[in-house]
């Protein structure tokens, strides 16, 4: 496993490298995998026009044109009666030098090349860290069916089903892009949650969702349909973050480049259709849904790895930064370009400013962030 880089590596290099050696230990087998990325809706598709010449499907000529009618008002699997299973998922969509996934085209930001997939697994680490190297914190009894919603490169998914022998793990995501070798008690599937899900009613024993802010249109729906199909004496855990930087020392000045960078993130998830808040909303909305026992549990992620910050916190300021800085355009250039009508040009310096204040270890900056559990009633 990688460790997060020295501190004096990320001050002084534009790039942090990624070919550290092993620091981080935890009860779980959690390697990265040379595996893939992660989910969800709605419309990517209308394009500035610098980047109408710029982009092609990964199949080449001969691929169905992914800026066409794909099926998003269907929620058909096929984008239209000549399109195979095969071609409709896999005949990925490249953006600027990036790949992103083709089944419901433009229902989610990021993108799914290796670089997206080993950003994905930064993050697992961080949040292992975060947890005390534990892969949940919702007190699960021996868990029969377990659901991870939004699984990315499956990584979650599998280190639960090598904890968890005796269950069934899926993970769902809209790329197909998990490994082939997993342990038998772990599958994945292509699907959209946003839509209605076809699983059984009081089936899963825990679902699972990390990090699928700016992927759902509609939470109070997501939420009832874990409900139905959560087993009575289920768990339903979330883990997310805000995308809006605070400061408890006043390092952070009025006019510091986080707050732009916050305020905008936001405003594109708004006009997306899909916000980033739901960190803070996740323990009401439960509720709502039906949830009892729900426990709200705060943390805070701090911008970098800066000496201000102190044993596990400064553990995790490194990983976040990592991943931060390496995964900041995968973040935000199709939202910045697509859905606020930014030049790629723009949008490039705009995440430069980014990448630069990253490094800046005068500023005691962290995202806060929540792990939200709760029960359906038996």
């Amino acid at each position: 496993m990688a460790a997060p880089p020295p501190v004096s590596k990320l001050e002084n290099d534009d790039t942090p490298s990624t070919g550290y050696d092993s620091g981080i230990h935890h009860e779980v087998e959690s390697e990265p995998r040379d595996v893939p990325a992660s989910p969800s809706q709605s419309g990517l598709n209308a394009q500035t026009d610098d980047d109408e010449d710029a982009d092609e499907d990964v199949a080449g000529d001969d691929a169905t044109d992914n800026t066409s009618d794909s099926g998003l008002d269907s929620g058909s699997l096929l984008g239209d009666e000549t399109d195979t299973l095969a071609s409709s998922i896999v005949n990925y969509r490249m953006e600027n030098g990036r790949q992103y996934h083709s089944y419901r085209d433009g229902a989610y930001w990021g993108p799914n090349d290796e670089l997206a997939k080993e950003i994905l697994d930064f993050a697992h680490h961080m949040y292992l860290v975060t947890l005390d190297r534990k892969l949940h914190l919702a007190p699960l009894r021996d868990p029969q069916r377990i659901l991870d919603v939004g699984t990315g490169t499956g990584i979650w998914a599998i280190d639960m089903a090598d904890q968890y022998p005796s269950a069934t793990v899926i993970g769902i995501d809209l790329s197909p892009i998990q490994p082939e070798w997993v342990p038998p008690n772990c599958q994945f599937e292509i699907d959209d949650v946003t839509l209605s899900w076809t699983f059984p009613p009081n089936h899963f024993d825990f679902v699972h969702i990390r990090e699928l802010f700016g992927c759902i249109p509609d939470w109070d729906f997501f939420f009832a349909q874990a409900y139905t199909h959560m087993r009575p004496g289920g768990y339903i855990e979330i883990v997310e973050h805000s995308v809006q930087a605070e400061c408890d020392d006043g390092s952070m000045g009025p006019d510091h480049f986080y707050h732009e960078w916050g305020r905008t993130v936001v405003e594109m998830g708004e006009k997306f259709g899909k916000s980033f808040t739901i960190w803070s909303e996740a323990k009401e909305r439960m509720e709502k849904a039906g949830f009892v026992d729900v426990v709200e549990v705060r943390y805070k992620w701090p911008m970098n790895g800066s000496p201000a910050w102190k044993g596990k916190e400064r553990e995790v300021g490194r990983w976040n930064q990592l991943r931060l800085h390496e995964g900041i355009e995968g973040f935000m250039i199709r939202l910045l370009t697509q859905v606020g009508g930014w030049s790629v040009a723009r949008a490039q310096v705009y995440l430069a400013e980014m990448r630069k204040e990253l490094k800046n270890y005068r500023v005691h900056a962290y995202l806060p962030g929540t792990v939200v559990y709760g029960r359906k009633p038996v």
